[in-house]
């Protein structure tokens, strides 16, 4: 990380943390941040669900969630982006304050409540949205809807023709009942409405499940289930968690999802137990707790065919993106692994 980028994040963190999250926003459309241009090689270079990659280590849900920095993003050495969570209409979310820094812990508390401008607006930005770049949207349900299920169909067929793939996600805990749709009929229905409205479209695109790391292994199993049985192109391990084990920040008891360092090793065995569930035959993603280089390999080794990060960029700055795909490059390049798809799950019972 440059000087400038450390004295940047300094100064934000003196600041509200939805507060700085915005100034953040505006120095992306300002260019004021890192852009070096995606980061690859012949050993990073990679698919995932039938997505071309540069890189394997791609941008969580949440950071963009209205899509306005899509061309800044896609220069910052990204293999591929997710935008949202977005909803049909617009809404405001909860009630500030909603976002809490944990920073003894490395980690952040949030309940935004899928705070956004709506598909509407979001669908006018991706129409105007870098054509080199792996972009993708996170599909989510308003609070006051009468058919969630619905709603992520919805949001789906007004966005889609300008998508690479699209997650569906029923793991925010921040939306009252949304995780009950992870339940093995729920989520069944939801996901073929889903894939109903993606082989509508024009041009067919990958629908991603997003899944919560607080899942008991008998509702593990019933994910990998229903992912066989509908045919789902992957499974994102994993959303925020409601554990606060371990803890030392004030902000601890802060209700919400919680993200960052303490994610990591929950995530990663959740991630661990899918892969061997589905045998490995159904792509997973990584996220949670990601801030190193390392961290993204064991991921990888675990049973991800990518990765995704976000919190530790509140620490680590945007540069972060860049320096892990670097190091991630040089750890294949370490242990002789010629691609990322030979080094996925080569290490996963050392998580199990």
């Amino acid at each position: 990380m440059k000087l400038t980028e450390k004295l940047a994040l300094a100064a934000l963190h003196r600041l509200d943390p939805e507060t700085a999250h915005g100034l953040s926003i505006k120095a992306l459309k300002s260019g004021l941040t890192p852009a070096p241009g995606p980061v690859t090689s012949p050993r990073l270079r990679t698919q995932l669900a039938g997505l071309d990659l540069p890189n394997p280590v791609g941008l969580a849900a949440g950071f963009d969630k209205n899509g306005e920095v899509l061309g800044p993003l896609s220069r910052a050495g990204f293999g591929f982006i997710e935008v949202g969570a977005v909803t049909p209409r617009p809404q405001p979310g909860n009630p500030k304050p909603r976002l809490f820094r944990l920073s003894e812990d490395r980690a952040a508390v949030n309940r935004f409540g899928f705070n956004n401008a709506g598909m509407e607006a979001m669908a006018r930005r991706l129409a105007h949205r870098p054509k080199d770049a792996v972009i993708g949207l996170n599909l989510g349900a308003n609070k006051d809807s009468s058919d969630r299920a619905r709603d992520f169909a919805q949001v789906l067929a007004h966005c889609g023709q300008w998508l690479d793939f699209a997650t569906v996600n029923v793991s925010s805990p921040n939306t009252e009942k949304l995780r009950d749709l992870q339940g093995k009929e729920a989520l069944s229905a939801l996901l073929a409405g889903v894939l109903d409205t993606r082989d509508a479209l024009a041009r067919p695109i990958p629908v991603f499940l997003k899944i919560a790391p607080d899942l008991a292994d008998d509702e593990l199993r019933d994910i990998a289930d229903v992912a066989r049985d509908t045919g789902i192109d992957g499974v994102i391990a994993t959303n925020t968690t409601l554990s606060r084990e371990g803890l030392r920040s004030p902000h601890k008891d802060q209700a919400g999802g919680l993200s960052g360092a303490p994610l990591f090793e929950k995530s990663t065995r959740v991630l661990a137990r899918l892969s061997q569930l589905t045998g490995g035959q159904i792509p997973l993603i990584g996220v949670g707790g990601i801030s190193t280089a390392e961290q993204a390999y064991a991921k990888i080794c675990a049973g991800a065919s990518a990765v995704q990060l976000y919190t530790a960029m509140v620490y680590g700055g945007l540069s972060l993106a860049a320096e892990i795909a670097r190091g991630l490059d040089a750890l294949l390049a370490r242990d002789g692994f010629k691609s990322v798809a030979d080094a996925v799950g080569s290490k996963r019972e050392d998580w199990l």
